[in-house]
């Protein structure tokens, strides 16, 4: 299968993923993934919602999987085999820093988004923020912006930390607040961005 990272948002498609998505021979994704792909879906391309992605490796191997952003960051890359191809998009990482203009070296990205458990997550936070590094999360609804600024604070950490809803989308924010005082996004849409400071 090739799957392929149709970006955070509308217009984020690489050249290369429209011309995998225009060749291809059938089309999986979820709604939002085939939304933001649907100006490039020829009109007699078969087109199906994922519903079960534990069995992704049962679809066609000529079969194109949209990925929302990157495939390889918390994306669908994760199923792909030695035999497939995975074809990178923008992610939210890439946009965020682009919007705040940080620079993405010295970033550790963490997902909590769909762990079983979030304990897994918040140690990761903590051996990152150790090691001084800036943090970039995909949080859960039980790992979100306020729980990550107790760690902060825990951990006496002085930090900027941003929510950044919606990227790449007409309803697109950015809240900025600190480890004391965390940003409380209006979506479930969103990402973290942890600026130590110095």
């Amino acid at each position: 299968m090739i799957i392929v990272g149709v970006g955070v948002g509308p217009g984020m498609l690489t050249e290369i993923g429209i011309q995998a998505i225009q060749n291809a021979s059938v089309i999986y994704g979820s709604g939002r993934a085939l939304e933001l792909a649907k100006p490039f879906i020829p009109k007699d391309t078969p087109v199906d919602t994922i519903k079960d992605y534990k069995n992704i490796h049962l679809l066609p191997s000529d079969a194109v999987i949209l990925s929302t952003g990157d495939p390889m960051f918390s994306g669908l890359g994760k199923f792909a085999t030695d035999t497939d191809t995975v074809i990178p998009g923008i992610s939210s990482f890439q946009v965020a820093c682009a919007r705040l203009r940080i620079n993405l070296t010295n970033f550790s990205c963490i997902t909590a988004h769909g762990r079983t458990e979030i304990e897994s997550a918040k140690n990761e936070l903590i051996q990152e923020i150790n090691l001084g590094k800036n943090i970039f999360l995909l949080p859960d609804e039980k790992f979100g912006s306020v729980e990550v600024c107790a760690v902060l604070t825990a951990l006496g950490v002085k930090a900027d930390v941003y929510s950044l809803e919606e990227l790449g989308y007409p309803e697109e924010k950015i809240k900025k607040g600190d480890s004391n005082n965390p940003p409380i996004p209006d979506s479930d849409l969103y990402g973290l961005m942890i600026v130590l400071k110095n």
